[in-house]
């Protein structure tokens, strides 16, 4: 007997389901696939809106707000009712190397939105945010998820080598990131680079025990030492890890 290709498919998705699940032990890593599977028709199931800060809309929620404390351990620094639901904003503040908070402030926010039903619907950056991840990056690395590979013993994604656009973009310059976030933590001084680290606390009313290093946010920026372009953006937030290598996504007719 033959099986026609569309029920091959569905049976590797099946599969793969229940890999994770097992792997996971836990619902959300589960909702956190479906996400996943719904980025390889992204314009169907996202929509993208850039004003002073980027918004990622959910057209069909599956994410729970119960899946953000389950991954990160980590409880928003506000948590307000509002006519469609809640709304949680996750404040970062720039500290020094022991966690003090640096005058004058800087800092930026991460909102997410749940609808009634307690489900993810919209999830926001700030505009100093911005400044290390331009709304055109953001936006194709979000786009670039679909077609990742699942690396089962990690549980994370690598992204799609195969990038679904390219676009045409200035890079952020050094003068103007640092004009924005002050001085670093610790520069380190490598071959064609400089990478500026910086850290930031997350403000949280409770984290669970053993967690506590979640809180603590490390940003490191990569900096091309010929043009002082910002090239690369890694850090770890709130347990989400986000690497983006702008010059993947570059048109190359620009250079």
């Amino acid at each position: 007997m033959t099986r026609k290709p569309g029920i091959n498919k569905k049976l590797r998705v099946l599969g793969i389901l229940a890999l994770i699940t097992t792997l996971s032990g836990c619902m959300y890593w589960l909702r956190a696939y479906q996400v996943y599977l719904q980025m390889n028709e992204f314009d169907r199931y996202f929509n993208v809106v850039v004003a002073d800060d980027f918004t990622l809309q959910f057209k069909e929620p599956v994410l729970y707000s119960s899946d953000f404390v389950e991954l990160s351990k980590l409880y928003p620094s506000e948590d307000n009712l509002v006519t469609s639901g809640r709304s949680w904003r996750y404040w970062f503040r720039k500290v020094d190397s022991h966690k003090k908070i640096i005058v004058p402030e800087v800092k930026f926010y991460a909102d997410l939105n749940f609808n009634n039903e307690k489900r993810l619907t919209a999830w926001s950056f700030s505009p100093l945010f911005l400044q290390i991840a331009p709304p055109k990056f953001l936006e194709v690395s979000l786009r670039s998820i679909a077609g990742a590979s699942i690396d089962k013993d990690k549980r994370q994604l690598k992204a799609n080598s195969e990038l679904p656009s390219t676009i045409t973009a200035a890079l952020p310059k050094k003068a103007a990131v640092l004009a924005q976030l002050g001085a670093p933590l610790e520069i380190k001084d490598e071959l064609g680079q400089e990478i500026y680290i910086y850290h930031f606390l997350l403000e949280t009313h409770h984290i669970e025990e053993g967690y506590e290093a979640n809180a603590l946010n490390e940003v490191k920026l990569s900096f091309d030492k010929k043009n002082q372009e910002l090239f690369n953006m890694a850090g770890n937030f709130a347990g989400l890890k986000v690497s983006i290598d702008y010059r993947k996504f570059l048109d190359k007719a620009i250079f």
